[in-house]
């Protein structure tokens, strides 16, 4: 019976998935190659794929960070290094302090019984829709004149002396990686409550209430029960969290300075209004992918197990 359905299957179904498969690894495909061309290539369109691979451009992109000198290259003004060490510590950072205050607010919405708690969900869901524009003007002027302490202050003295910070007389927030983590945090923290109390109602509370029989605390029994039993939806929320933290330019562009701008800032800044370098930034666009590929390979059977933790079984 099988084989009989597979043989009536509609051909249009094969070449729905095939343009699928196609609309997905077609552009990454063109960037790879893109990257490997000289601008030159990129532009006239006429090379296609016979042309004459060189790694100019990676080198262009890499300069910071490469042991040798680069013949091609006079001065390195790319600096990618510490645009990908800024990227990955405000990635990573955001996305565990998301998931740590997410999924502990996500049980207490689902677990504990508190007036407005159906409200307080619902909301969580609601400030998701807001648009990252909406937020840019009044982040970008609370950063720079609320939240600041004055050097005067011993505080401001002792970050002073830290944060080696000569270009203002007070600190803020702005241009600091705390800022952009704790904007990042705000912005992906509804999404991640909301679809963690998909998986923590999921729990039975059997479980829990036998562990608080054995002698577990409020806290043994949510680290040592729950957590383990919604791997799939952390996972699955870590690898939204870790994408949005990673390719968000508009917010980090006016919250960061020269010494916290991320990788596409930085790709976005190679471009002038005489000159755009198509394949220095095919090149970067590739280091910036690789990142969430390899998290996302990591994490691949967990994400799986998510995508079908609530597909009805047969």
């Amino acid at each position: 019976m099988a084989d009989a359905n597979r043989e009536k299957q509609n051909p249009t179904f094969y070449a729905l998935m095939f343009a699928l498969v196609f609309m997905s690894i077609g552009p990454v495909a063109l960037m790879f190659i893109n990257s490997f061309k000289l601008d030159v290539d990129i532009i006239s369109g006429t090379s296609g794929l016979l042309f004459m691979p060189t790694i100019q451009n990676y080198e262009t992109a890499l300069c910071d960070v490469l042991p040798y000198e680069i013949d091609h290259l006079d001065y390195c003004s790319l600096k990618f290094g510490g645009a990908f060490i800024n990227s990955l510590i405000i990635a990573i950072i955001s996305t565990i302090l998301t998931l740590i205050i997410g999924c502990m607010a996500a049980y207490a919405l689902v677990r504990f019984r508190f007036m407005g708690r159906d409200t307080a969900s619902l909301t969580t869901l609601l400030v998701r829709m807001v648009p990252p524009a909406v937020l840019l003007v009044p982040v970008f002027g609370l950063w720079n004149n609320e939240f600041c302490i004055d050097k005067a202050t011993w505080v401001a003295e002792w970050l002073h002396d830290i944060m080696d910070s000569r270009r203002r007389r007070d600190i803020c927030l702005a241009g600091t990686h705390s800022g952009i983590i704790l904007v990042y945090v705000a912005m992906n923290l509804p999404f991640v409550i909301w679809i963690l109390q998909s998986f923590i109602v999921q729990v039975p509370r059997s479980l829990e209430e036998a562990a608080r029989v054995d002698g577990a605390g409020p806290f043994g029994v949510f680290f040592r029960i729950v957590l383990p039993l919604i791997k799939p939806g952390l996972a699955a929320a870590a690898i939204f969290t870790f994408r949005i933290a990673w390719n968000e330019y508009l917010l980090a562009s006016a919250l960061s300075d020269r010494d916290t701008k991320t990788v596409p800032i930085l790709i976005v800044n190679n471009m002038s209004e005489f000159n755009v370098e198509w394949g220095v930034i095919m090149a970067t666009g590739m280091l910036l992918a690789i990142p969430p590929i390899i998290f996302t390979l990591i994490a691949s059977r967990q994400i799986i197990t998510g995508m079908t933790a609530g597909a009805v079984k047969g």
